[in-house]
Parts: structure tokens; sequence; C-alpha cells
């Protein structure tokens, strides 16, 4: 039986060549001719695109496809590859802050925690890959939108259709972002705190990991909410501002 060229490689050295080639592209060809400032960010942005909206798909059929799913169950091949999938797109945006936006604190402790999260989950524990999913799947459920709207913002000062997508865009990707990360978000957060404060999960995943996850998600879901409530606080003042101009 002929075995495929790839299937000895192991998934994470797979998929990190491949947001690098990705991410190589979109910086020599994609956006050759966008200004240095924001030809990074939308490097970002494009790497993202291939990461997000695959891995919520990607994620839910791992879950689903586990009959034995919760939040102390062991992780399956799919959901480890998955896990890999994701380690990898955020190896590869770390290494692009660190060279382009190394004084971006932010953004740098939020993919180190991230990988800390994925990579106990995947290569220490070996459980709990249920609750990581979930929360990628609510984390990345927004990550389009997000990413064209990122794209439009950059270029809506010396581009008319970037700022009318930008403009458009700006409040229903707000709301939904809004309804994702401020409910759905602490729901599912909830949901795991009374789960594993419970002890029935101690035995597979030790006490101060999980209350490390928790704190972690905690954090991205508060930093989140914060960011949010400025952007709205910024739409309503130029909503405003334009009001009064035209009156």
């Amino acid at each position: 039986m002929e075995t495929f060229p790839f299937s000895s490689i192991p998934n994470l050295p797979l998929f990190f060549s491949m947001f690098l080639i990705l991410y190589s592209i979109a910086y020599s060809i994609v956006f050759r001719n966008w200004s240095p400032k924001i030809r990074p960010e939308a490097c970002s942005c494009f790497i993202s695109l291939f990461h997000g909206t695959p891995a919520v798909f990607l994620a839910t059929f791992a879950i689903f496809s586990d009959q034995n799913r919760g939040f102390s169950s062991p992780n399956t091949k799919t959901q480890n590859l998955v896990l890999d999938y994701s380690i990898a797109y955020f190896l590869t945006d770390l290494l692009h802050y660190l060279v382009f936006f190394p004084t971006d604190v932010l953004f740098i402790g939020h993919h180190l925690a991230t990988l800390f999260v994925f990579i106990t989950c995947r290569h220490v524990v070996f459980h709990g890959s249920y609750a990581i999913l979930t929360l990628l799947i609510l984390a990345e459920g927004t990550s389009f939108c997000q990413n064209v709207w990122t794209l439009a913002s950059a270029r809506r000062h010396d581009n008319q259709l970037a700022a009318k997508v930008y403009s458009n865009l700006s409040p229903y990707f707000y709301a939904f972002y809004s309804v994702v990360r401020g409910i759905f978000g602490p729901f599912v957060l909830y949901q795991m705190g009374v789960f594993y404060s419970s002890g029935v999960a101690d035995n597979v995943i030790p006490r101060w990991l999980w209350i490390s996850w928790m704190c972690v998600v905690i954090t991205a879901i508060g930093v989140s909410i914060l960011w949010i409530s400025n952007l709205w606080v910024e739409l309503f003042k130029e909503k405003k501002a334009k009001l009064e101009k035209e009156l």
C-alpha cells in the first residue's frame, strides 16, 4: 500500500512550516505594495485567516466525533491534531510579534499564555481538550470578521473601499464579538470552574494546572471585554460627532 508522503512527518513541524510559508507569501507577494508600517500586521491577519475559521470547523468535528467527550476526558487523535494546528499558528504569530513588535507586551504575553494552555493540554496531561477546544471555537469564531475589520481599519484612511467596509462592518462585528466574548465565553468558563473545582478531574488534570488554565482564560476574557468596550465608546463618539456635524 502506497504511503502518503507527509504521513510520517509529525503534525506540529508540518503545520508550523505551513504557517511560515503562508506568512512569507503574504509578506513577499500579497501585501508587497502595502506601507511598511501596516504590512506586518496585514501578514499576521493573513495567517490568522488560515487558522481561525478552519480551527473552528476542525475543533467542532473533533469534539463531536468523541462520544466520551467531557471536561476531563482523554484527548483523541483528532483533538490533538487541532491542538497542534493551533500551537503552530500561535508560534508563528509569536515569532511575528518578537520580530516586528518586540515591545508589544500584551500580545506577546497573550500568545505565551495561550501556548502554555495548549501545550500542557496536548503534551503534559493529555486530557482536557474538550474544554480547551470549546474555548478555541469561541475565541476563533469571531476571527474572520476581526481580520477583515483589522485589514479594513489599516487602509481606511487611504482606500475608499476599505473605509466603507470598516464603517459598515464595525457595529456588526462589535455586537457579534460582544455576545461571544461577553456571554458565551463566561458561560463556558463558569461550567469549567464548577466541574474542575469539584475535584473529579484532579487525578488526570492537577489542580495547579486547571487553576492556571482558568486564570489565563479569565484574563483573556477580561482583556477582550475591555478592548471591545473601548471600541464601542469610540464608535458612539464618532457617530455623535458625525451627527453634530450634519446638524
